[in-house]
């Protein structure tokens, strides 16, 4: 099938070519001030300051230089610091030298305490705590520990329920706290610690 003409052929008009946009570069600007402050030779600077400009400024006094010290006064500086060292160091060599003295200025005597001299009664303290039994002790303690040990199975084999802590109580009471696992008391000994495990058991 044949293609259709077109039905109006297009004006002849001018070709538009592409138009490129120049933007100015914050480079551009800086050069344009460094070349409005810094002039090239030849060229003469484009702003002139004005006439009377020279007028308003004045010249500063110069600055005075710093007085340095005379050599003597150095000498005296010089000589003032090393005293003051040597003193400081003499100082310090007596206070570990003489630590004795030192303390004994320090610490202030002691004050005597009056003591009262009274008759005490002559008392028999029990080295491991009261209440403590152990072997040759006898009375109703005694024969509690017995009664209670009686009541912890294969503890106390035959053992009756009064007498004195003899060898036969101590071995129970060894027995007790080794299978108990009570390590506070010396073994044989009924202490605190045997005690307290004893009487939770028996209630």
């Amino acid at each position: 099938m044949p293609t259709p003409t077109d039905p109006e052929r297009p004006r002849p008009a001018r070709v538009v070519e592409p138009v490129r946009v120049l933007r100015a570069r914050p480079t551009d600007a800086l050069a344009e001030l460094m070349r409005e402050l810094m002039p090239e030779p030849g060229e003469g600077a484009r702003h002139k300051p004005p006439v009377d400009a020279e007028d308003d400024t004045e010249e500063l006094p110069p600055v005075p230089a710093e007085d340095t010290p005379a050599p003597s006064s150095r000498r005296r500086h010089w000589a003032v610091a090393l005293a003051l060292a040597a003193a400081a160091l003499v100082g310090f060599g007596c206070a570990l030298l003489l630590p004795g003295r030192q303390d004994s200025t320090a610490r202030p005597a002691p004050t005597p305490v009056p003591t009262t001299t009274a008759p005490s009664a002559p008392s028999k303290a029990d080295p491991d705590g009261p209440g403590t039994l152990r072997q040759g002790d006898s009375g109703p303690e005694v024969t509690e520990l017995r009664r209670r040990l009686l009541r912890i199975p294969d503890v106390f084999h035959d053992g009756s329920a009064t007498g004195p802590y003899d060898a036969q109580l101590a071995a129970a009471v060894a027995r007790f706290q080794l299978w108990y696992g009570i390590r506070g008391d010396e073994t044989g000994i009924y202490g605190d610690d045997t005690r307290r495990d004893l009487e939770s058991r028996t209630g």
